[in-house]
């Protein structure tokens, strides 16, 4: 793209005639453009900030999360070959941030140096006093999980994404993800049938891998 076509895409998003496509964007995000940046958060932020929610169970470390991935989206989208699928490179992006965000919480776990309430901010997600009560023990049981297995059911189970999908984001095999998805849900069925409250709640949800 010219320094002249990058102009006028730059008045033309500026002035907010027209959205560019994915590709128009990638491609000013390759060549520097100042808003671009600010068009790529706009634009992303809302899907991987709540993707991150779901996931961490934690208004302000999802925040972290989201803020990181961009971070990250900025400093290697050179590397995207192919400029129209920005929104899976950045969901790709976000999804290894999590990854390491879950190594990491487990760390601090086994070091003690966080308590499991601090681990998920129940009341960004409902008022209710006994929802966030069972929510809470719910994200309790997700910690217990792998970084990948628990990944794995998030975007399947919540975010409704398909096992080609997440093979994809994630950079694993499609019967990679069939073994986790099945061992996540077999580990969290169990201990949900020893947390009767819990397992009420989520009574229904599951569906087959």
């Amino acid at each position: 793209m010219s320094s002249r076509s990058r102009a006028a895409l730059s008045l033309v998003v500026a002035d907010g005639h027209r959205e560019v496509s994915d590709t128009e964007l990638a491609g000013a995000l390759m060549a520097g453009e100042d808003w671009a940046l600010t068009e790529t958060w706009q634009r992303f932020g809302p899907m991987v900030l709540m993707t991150a929610e779901r996931t961490l169970g934690s208004r302000t470390e999802s925040e972290d999360a989201a803020q990181e991935t961009f971070i990250r989206v900025f400093r290697i989208v050179k590397r995207l070959r192919e400029p129209a699928r920005l929104r899976s490179f950045v969901y790709s992006v976000a999804v290894r941030t999590l990854r390491s965000h879950l190594r990491h919480r487990r760390l601090r776990a086994w070091l003690s140096f966080a308590a499991p309430e601090s681990l998920v901010e129940a009341a960004h997600f409902t008022v209710d006093f006994e929802s966030r009560a069972r929510l809470r023990r719910f994200y309790a049981l997700l910690d217990r999980l792998s970084a990948r297995d628990r990944l794995v059911f998030v975007l399947r189970r919540v975010e409704e994404m398909s096992i080609e999908e997440i093979a994809s984001t994630m950079g694993i095999s499609a019967s990679t993800v069939k073994r986790s998805l099945i061992h996540a849900s077999e580990r969290l069925s169990a201990w949900l049938d020893a947390d009767t409250p819990v397992a009420r709640s989520f009574q229904g949800r599951s569906r087959a891998p």
